[in-house]
């Protein structure tokens, strides 16, 4: 361990698109973002774990897999007994904490003394008054766990809110799905609302809250002078697609340009792919008695999809501009020039690629891709690009090793610091994708390499096969091509290979314990 310990920021967003960052997309203003990566790495080819919020964020606290932490998707909660990298922060000598939203668990659960997100969000706040950890591995947490102005809105942000006078705040959220709303596909009812300024004022919104406790709980590193991990983890861009202005109107409608479906080529696709497409689709053969995410109708039109888009931009925009008020509390506390900064997501998101919106059992690029940068001066060079494949699971031994820490040997997550340090081209030659959106009907896996993608379908023979160097849009299934045959088998070969390979020994698992 070096005789300064390095702190750690681990900063999130929740579901953002890999290229909704200023340096990936000209379109969008993400200055601070920019500028971070400036001073150190910009990573284009990082995964997700998991394409949907709890199983990759349970990834990035455990360095497993989802099929190891068994929090394979929302509604089932991490095990709060699970080992976390906070167990490896503490026994050095780190104070933890976490600011924002977890999502490790489900919201509507029989609660117990330790499942605090399953407690209803709307209850008496005396109990989030007097709570804030321990909780997986965090001395401290302050949490929120709303999307816009869902009902969910509560937990520390509301004590918060409070605090700032606005004694009324529940005024500012709505039952979900809205009331006195016609029924009709889920994006056109919901997730695409005509209106998407949010009257909330931008100095109570949760983005501001996020930056606000996080700088509170640096300022309080330095009194205490202990080495840190903090997760800063920011609520937005997740639909629905609200924010408050100036963010609501900083993008001209006019200038969105959204994904597109091509005509046919959803037809070389497994079923659930074309089902989208209608206005009243029927999914029961995979839904197993409840829906995935993103199983329904996708069905929007141009004019929504733009407004959507640009009220999803405006959201990235107002993260970033709390973004850089933490980045500069770091350099007004001194504390830059020795802390680790990681900036990530939980997963990507569908902005009318393929038809579709939002998220689901769609393994396109735009969902499994997503934004990374990374900087800690003096030891990663600054204004880099790396293409390196990065997958969700290496964060944690990762942030560990630039600490001077080992991981646990139970941790699945490969060490990449010798790639973000440019002193080898890259650690891994290929990334798994897990999804399990049911517990049998609709299980996937995908194995992405430096050229090409596969995707696999639990009890099915169609599946998935792209040439992402030759077609990167990944418009032409390849999956039943018989001169593409040889190549399907080679990758097979490799995806099963990838299981075994992640299989931990015995003496892993003693290692971990």
């Amino acid at each position: 361990m070096p005789a300064t310990p390095t702190n750690v920021l681990f900063i999130t967003t929740d579901q953002q698109h890999w290229q909704t960052l200023g340096l990936n997309n000209p379109r969008i203003r993400t200055p601070n973002l920019d500028h971070l990566a400036r001073e150190g790495v910009n990573f284009t080819r990082a995964y997700c774990a998991n394409p949907v919020c709890s199983p990759s964020r349970a990834t990035m606290l455990t360095g497993l897999y989802p099929s190891w932490h068994h929090c394979w998707t929302i509604g089932v909660k991490l095990p709060e007994d699970a080992p976390t990298i906070n167990d490896v922060w503490h026994a050095a000598g780190y104070e933890t904490a976490l600011i924002g939203k977890a999502h490790l668990q489900p919201l509507n659960s029989t609660p117990d003394s330790l499942s605090i997100e399953c407690q209803p969000v709307m209850r008496d706040l005396d109990f989030w008054r007097g709570f804030h950890g321990p909780w997986y591995g965090f001395d401290h947490i302050e949490l929120a766990r709303n999307h816009a102005d869902e009902s969910h809105a509560g937990q520390h942000y509301a004590l918060w809110l409070e605090a700032q006078g606005l004694h009324n705040w529940r005024d500012y959220f709505q039952p979900w799905p809205p009331t006195g709303q016609a029924s009709g596909p889920r994006y056109s009812r919901y997730w695409m609302r005509e209106r998407t300024a949010w009257d909330l004022p931008a100095e109570l919104h949760y983005n501001t809250w996020t930056a606000e406790r996080t700088i509170a709980v640096l300022e309080g590193s330095v009194t205490r002078e202990r080495p840190f991990f903090l997760w800063s983890s920011f609520l937005d861009p997740h639909p629905p697609c609200l924010v408050p202005e100036p963010w609501a109107s900083m993008y001209d409608l006019e200038e969105m340009q959204p994904g597109a479906l091509l005509p046919g080529e959803l037809e070389q696709l497994p079923p659930h792919f074309g089902l989208t497409q209608k206005e009243h689709p029927d999914f029961g053969y995979c839904t197993e008695g409840h829906a995935p995410h993103g199983v329904g109708s996708h069905c929007i039109d141009a004019a929504e999809l733009r407004r959507y888009m640009a009220a999803y931009y405006g959201m990235v925009s107002f993260v970033d501009e709390q973004v850089g008020r933490i980045l500069a509390a770091l350099e007004r506390l001194g504390l830059a020039e020795n802390t680790l900064v990681v900036f990530t997501t939980d997963h990507g998101h569908f902005l009318g690629q393929h038809g579709l919106i939002d998220k689901g059992p769609f393994h396109y690029e735009d969902l499994l891709r997503i934004p990374m940068i990374a900087r800690l001066p003096g030891v990663l060079p600054a204004g880099r690009t790396v293409a390196a494949l990065q997958s969700q699971v290496d964060l944690p031994p990762t942030m560990l090793a630039a600490a001077g820490l080992d991981a646990p040997g139970l941790m699945q997550g490969r060490d990449q610091m010798p790639a973000w340090r440019g002193e080898v081209e890259a650690v891994r030659d290929h990334v798994v994708v897990e999804n399990r959106m049911t517990p049998t009907r609709m299980v996937l896996r995908t194995l992405v390499t430096a050229t090409h993608k596969l995707t696999i379908y639990r009890g099915q023979t169609y599946g998935e096969l792209f040439d992402l160097a030759a077609d990167p849009q990944e418009r032409h299934n390849l999956w039943d091509s018989p001169e593409h045959a040889p190549l399907k088998a080679e990758l097979l070969w490799r995806l099963c290979q990838a299981e075994l390979e992640r299989e931990p020994t015995r003496m892993q698992r003693i290692a971990g314990a």
